[in-house]
């Protein structure tokens, strides 16, 4: 026996350690490789696949593990669209979601039923199935969107609605064609399938929210929250098979759910996203190619004939789709060409549909599809990806140099959050208000401090300094977050922060707040009054009762002329960010002026944020707004430094008046920037607008006469 027929006797490779090493280790290169050959690494992937399986160099047999990691990798891929999915963008765009439904719905089944019919002879079931796999399409490009950070793209939202409407249409007459096949003709069976569907609607969208809320709000571990993610995917997919839906809809319906309570800048967001694409999405996609053979198309007119009228028929027809669509919205030729990448790829769907027609029989002993159907098929899938990658990758290259040009000017900001720790309980939740107010496309990082009283004689202070310095390190570091942690000795340890935040020219400072009465005697949480006159920078202090990604409002109340102050477009661009990473509701009471302000700078910077703007002119309007406050809401005071245009005497009581009033809530305070006050006429300049005005302060006491009557 010669070498090689040595070296073949041990293949295929049976032992699960090699196995996974195998895969590992072309999950590892395929990008390197890939990469500087200018493919998407996805399609080395499937190559790679279809090297390595049975119908290549037979190294790998597509074993149970591939089926198994295939499908949670599909599961996967429909659940992070759903999860990474702009709800705000669809809701605005949800009619050319649906028009380009309609569009990649109607031409790829017209050019797939008159091909099936004219070009390959088939029947008009066989046909029929033919167009639903050329109607549906898989988001298998999706994780290159990701990479580039486009999730949020126009374009990308509104072929991720089309995507799930394509796929919802396939498989109502993929059920038809194989109810009709199998004698399902009563119409009650169709009313009872239909039932079905509306409660698994109802199951999804009103009972999993609600145990995901309960869910996170008592367990805070992430290893604990991510494998309860995993586990609600899992289950909504296999009660979607149940119900006679397919199990990716079903992935897809739970990440719309979980979008609401995983924040993009939360840890659980990155661990996520990081398990999906090292592991189970390149597995799928190994698992896809090794179902590739390319020895029909040699050896059958009938798979060679199916590929050839698939391919042509199916990428010319996405291609008309996305071109028309793109025409009629206006959109640029990058989003038109991301369009065509996204909907061409048919993978998951399609080989769901074709292993269903393998088991339908037209009459007794004759398959729908057969076996050199199903090969051409999978070179389909094959070829459409590929495509889908190049074409995806091209247009998100483009998309990102467009990003980095019209975000250019935002380089400069003076942005440098510093978090001060005092409480080990609530390091985790200071830090993940700081990781949703900062800008991530700046990676300026964060800066945690905690001071420690010199002279102490004991080294437990120290010790617990080290270890929350260090549980908000990992916080940080687990969300791709830099962070720089000092801990601090000082005779006082006010006073020691402060010099730390001069130090670091921090913009900002985030800070526990006590909502304890008695702790309120000269103190608001690590600050006192004195210091905060000290800071001229602004100061957030924070109460959280729950976790901030559960909350579900943000109550805002804005004294009269806090638009005058230095910091004013500081605290609304955080307070903008954070209900954008929640997916909260965001509601402002104040005067009209400055709510006209809040509202024109919301509207220009943050779009997709959702935003009422109330007046509040009386003591009567804010006792309404106080009483609406729930034990999920989170309710933010924007106060002022004593000297300042829109101070007030009554909100050195304003602490006082929570801990009384608000037990129990999530309260936010929020001290501005305030440097530059000449005088009594205080200008004010909107930086996305070149006009500036100014106006002579006139004395407000609305404010202290609700503290005053309250109190």
């Amino acid at each position: 026996m010669n070498l090689i027929d040595q070296i073949l006797s041990f293949l295929p490779i049976t032992d699960p350690t090699w196995i996974f090493f195998i895969v590992l280790c072309i999950i590892l290169f395929s990008p390197i490789i890939f990469t500087r050959l200018h493919i998407p690494h996805l399609v080395g992937l499937i190559l790679a696949g279809a090297i390595i399986g049975e119908h290549g160099f037979n190294i790998l047999t597509r074993d149970s593990s591939f089926e198994l990691f295939g499908k949670v990798g599909i599961y996967y891929i429909m659940f992070l669209a759903g999860l990474e999915m702009d709800l705000e963008g669809l809701k605005k765009n949800i009619g050319h979601g649906v028009v380009f439904g309609l569009f990649t719905i109607a031409i790829p089944f017209v050019f797939g039923f008159v091909a099936g019919i004219w070009l390959l002879a088939f029947n008009v079931p066989a046909s029929f199935l033919l167009a639903c796999i050329l109607t549906s399409h898989t988001l298998v490009a999706y994780p290159i969107i990701g990479r580039y950070g486009l999730t949020n793209r126009q374009s990308v939202v509104i072929s991720i609605t089309a995507t799930m409407i394509a796929l919802v249409f396939a498989l109502m007459v993929l059920a038809i064609i194989s109810g009709t096949l199998r004698g399902m003709d009563n119409v009650f069976e169709w009313m009872w399938l239909g039932m079905r569907f509306v409660l698994y609607i109802v199951m999804i969208f009103l009972i999993f929210p609600r145990i995901i809320r309960w869910f996170f709000r008592h367990q805070t571990d992430n290893i604990v929250q991510y494998i309860f993610v995993l586990a609600m995917v899992f289950l909504a997919a296999a009660v979607a098979e149940f119900c006679g839906i397919e199990g990716i809809l079903g992935a897809f319906f739970c990440g719309l759910v979980f979008n609401r309570f995983i924040p993009a800048s939360s840890t659980l967001m990155n661990r996520t996203e990081f398990v999906g694409n090292a592991i189970f999405i390149p597995y799928f996609l190994i698992g896809v190619g090794m179902l590739v053979n390319v020895k029909p198309m040699f050896t059958s007119a009938a798979a060679l004939s199916v590929v050839i009228v698939m391919v042509v028929a199916g990428t010319l027809s996405k291609y008309i789709a996305a071109m028309a669509c793109k025409k009629i919205f206006n959109y640029s030729s990058a989003d038109g060409l991301m369009m065509f990448g996204l909907t061409e790829a048919h993978a998951a769907g399609a080989l769901a549909m074709a292993m269903v027609g393998l088991k339908l029989e037209i009459a007794p002993g004759v398959q729908l599809v057969d076996n050199a159907v199903l090969d051409g098929i999978v070179m389909t899938i094959l070829l459409s990806c590929i495509i889908s990658s190049i074409c995806t990758d091209q247009a998100a290259r483009k998309m990102a140099l467009e990003k980095v040009s019209e975000t250019n000017d935002s380089r400069g900001e003076d942005e440098k959050i510093m978090i001060a720790l005092e409480n080990p309980d609530t390091v985790s939740r200071l830090v993940e208000v700081g990781m949703m107010m900062m800008n991530h496309r700046l990676n300026r990082g964060l800066i945690a401090i905690n001071a420690v009283p010199e002279g102490e004689e004991d080294t437990e202070a120290q010790d617990r300094s080290k270890k929350m310095l260090a549980k908000a390190a990992e916080i940080a570091v687990s969300a791709d977050v830099r962070m720089q942690t000092q801990s601090r000795l000082a005779v006082n340890v006010t006073n020691g922060i402060i010099h730390a935040f001069k130090e670091n020219d921090a913009s900002e400072i985030i800070v526990g707040l006590h909502t304890n009465q008695q702790q309120f005697d000269g103190q608001i949480g690590l600050f006192n009054n004195k210091m905060i006159d000290n800071m001229s920078r602004q100061v957030v202090m924070v109460h959280l009762t729950m976790p901030a990604s559960t909350l579900r409002r943000i109550v805002v109340a804005v004294p009269p002329k806090a638009e005058y102050e230095t910091g004013f477009f500081r605290w609304v661009e955080r307070l903008a960010r954070m209900a954008k990473e929640i997916g909260c509701r965001i509601v402002f009471y104040g005067e009209e002026q400055t709510m006209q302000l809040i509202r024109r700078y919301i509207q220009q910077r943050h779009s997709s944020v959702r935003a009422e703007y109330n007046l509040m002119e009386s003591v009567d309007d804010f006792n309404y707004m106080a009483s609406q406050i729930a034990d999920d809401h989170l309710f933010v005071a924007i106060t002022s430094r004593p000297r300042f245009i829109s101070y007030m005497n009554a909100m050195e009581r304003l602490p006082r008046f929570i801990a009384e009033h608000l037990p129990g809530k999530s309260v936010m305070i929020v001290y501005p920037d305030q440097l530059n006050q000449e005088g009594d006429i205080h200008t004010f300049t909107d930086p996305n607008s070149n006009y500036a005005m100014t106006r002579q302060p006139r004395l407000s006491e609305w404010l202290s006469k609700w503290i005053a009557k309250i109190s």
